[in-house]
């Protein structure tokens, strides 16, 4: 099993700190998490019901024609490389581990881009690779790239049999960037989840939008009943509610940009990132890492490649946690660990 961030209990046993005790800051997950209403019962009692209403409502949301719900995005990840035949797939590096382990691990040969280069150079790597794929924005750097730039790559790949797929986890609060509404395209597979905008990771939702025929082989593989029931609904009272959605845009918008400079005024570095999280490149990244969780403060370290050691930073919940992390990062600066 790969390391992710979230393992409070873990870092409870190891620091001998209670979990209650501790600031998670590793996931980069919505810590103002959508309010989850008061549940139907017979959405318990009953086997997951198809036409709820939650496909029409997550293709309104996402500006899709047509989608598949699935157990969270990890489902479609672990899925995906087994329907295409083996093949080189390019990725950025450092990203989502889960990607590159579930291609391997599928039969496909790995060729890495670094996510931190001045000007990656996206086209001329996949000219030498049958699949190409994506965090977009890149988790943990941040990166992105031009909707114009990727429906290119998407056209070149498709001639030669070849599919990008674009994991858009961190894409809500920039809506307009995403590439759901062309994701029926042959040769383009986007994947959605509900775990970090809406802070409903708990739920396990996510959604896969592709041509038809991608999707319908995928619901074979998958089985049935994907998605429980109180998930389903739960997700479908989310992803309807526009004014909390619309509001939660600009807090997040607002945090994220509180966060980068809350890291650049303590000179720890230049963070990028999203509204959700903010990434860190930094030598002592490892050093950094184990003085905050020391402190209680908890956030992910990144060590591979061995070239680019880093820290991801996610949201604090609250003025409180604010000020524990601004003093601990104070405490940092005036250190010798940096």
């Amino acid at each position: 099993m790969l390391e992710h961030g979230g393992s409070l209990n873990a870092a409870a046993v190891r620091y001998g700190r209670p979990a209650e005790e501790w600031l998670d800051l590793s996931t980069g997950i919505n810590p103002h998490g959508y309010p989850v209403p008061v549940l139907d019962p017979e959405c318990w009692r009953r086997l997951p019901q198809d036409n709820d209403g939650l496909e029409n409502a997550a293709r309104a949301y996402y500006g899709c024609p047509q989608l598949l719900a699935v157990a969270g995005s990890q489902a479609a990840i672990q899925a995906l490389p087994r329907l295409f035949p083996s093949g080189r797939v390019l990725m950025l590096a450092p990203s989502y581990a889960e990607h590159a382990a579930a291609w391997q691990r599928a039969g496909h040969t790995l060729q890495l881009l670094a996510a931190n280069a001045e000007n990656i150079d996206l086209e001329a790597a996949a000219a030498s690779c049958d699949y190409v794929l994506l965090c977009q924005p890149n988790n943990p750097t941040g990166t992105r790239f031009s909707k114009t730039r990727l429906l290119a790559l998407t056209e070149s790949l498709k001639k030669r049999g070849g599919v990008l797929v674009l994991d858009e986890a961190f894409m809500d609060c920039t809506q307009e960037d995403s590439l759901a509404a062309a994701s029926d395209r042959p040769g383009l597979i986007v994947l959605r989840s509900l775990g970090k905008f809406f802070g409903l990771a708990g739920a396990r939702v996510g959604f896969v939008l592709a041509e038809a025929g991608l999707l319908a082989a995928l619901r074979e593989v998958l089985g049935p009943w994907p998605l429980t029931g109180p998930a389903r609904a739960v997700a479908h009272t989310a992803l309807t509610d526009h004014a909390w959605q619309e509001a939660m845009r600009r807090c997040l918008l607002e945090e994220g940009s509180r966060l980068s400079c809350l890291l650049s005024d303590c000179h720890l570095g230049l963070p990028q990132g999203t509204p959700l999280f903010q990434w860190l490149l930094h030598a002592q990244a490892a050093a950094m890492h184990e003085t905050l969780a020391r402190r209680g403060i908890l956030i992910r370290l990144y060590n591979a490649p061995a070239s680019l050691p880093s820290l991801r930073f996610g949201l604090p919940g609250s003025e409180e946690a604010w000020a524990r992390l601004a003093a601990a990062l104070k405490e940092l600066e005036s250190s010798n660990v940096v």
